[in-house]
């Protein structure tokens, strides 16, 4: 038996699944707004759900709280950690983002963000953890946000990581409440 191994794109499903408070949709539409394929979420909800982050059934996949804190909180670092480019244009994540961006100030450094054409802002490149992430993300504050708090614990400094784990516990409890 192969063992089991999480793909990056499988933590962003796994992020738009908190956005859901239970309710997933079908995998069409979650397709569409994470910018993959239908097979491509139907396959990260099977390994989620292998992985123990998603109790699944035949027409429900819902996070399972406990394991998804404790997942995103310590293992997403190890698992997918930070790299890091050259100045770009893109998209703030980390502490640039919000909602850290509202307590951190990222002083006379250049932020990170994620590379994209479109973007506006100016900083150093940060991989996100698929590379239709930022898409998805422009277009769902709330995923967009997930986001950029495991990117502060994949690649923040000690405050940085400690605000990250405070609010993203606190949003999968409050997601499963």
């Amino acid at each position: 038996m192969r063992p089991l191994s999480l793909l990056p794109q499988d933590v962003v499903v796994l992020a738009k699944l908190l956005g859901y408070a239970g309710r997933r949709p079908p995998l069409v539409r979650m397709a569409v707004d994470l910018a993959l394929s239908v097979s491509q979420v139907h396959a990260a909800l099977n390994r989620l759900a292998a992985a123990r982050l998603v109790l699944k059934d035949a027409r429900e996949s819902r996070p399972n709280a406990k394991n998804v804190e404790e997942f995103l909180v310590h293992g997403v670092k190890y698992m997918f950690p930070a790299v890091r480019g050259h100045v770009v244009r893109g998209m703030p994540t980390s502490y640039a983002a919000p909602p850290l961006n509202r307590q951190i100030s990222s002083g006379p450094d250049l932020p990170p963000v994620w590379p994209l054409a479109t973007g506006r802002d100016r900083g150093v490149a940060f991989e996100p953890l698929y590379r239709t992430a930022p898409l998805a993300a422009r277009a769902d504050a709330h995923l967009y946000e997930i986001l950029a708090l495991l990117d502060a614990l994949r690649d923040g400094r000690a405050r940085e990581r400690s605000l990250a784990e405070r609010e993203i516990s606190r949003r999968v409890r409050r997601a499963h409440a």
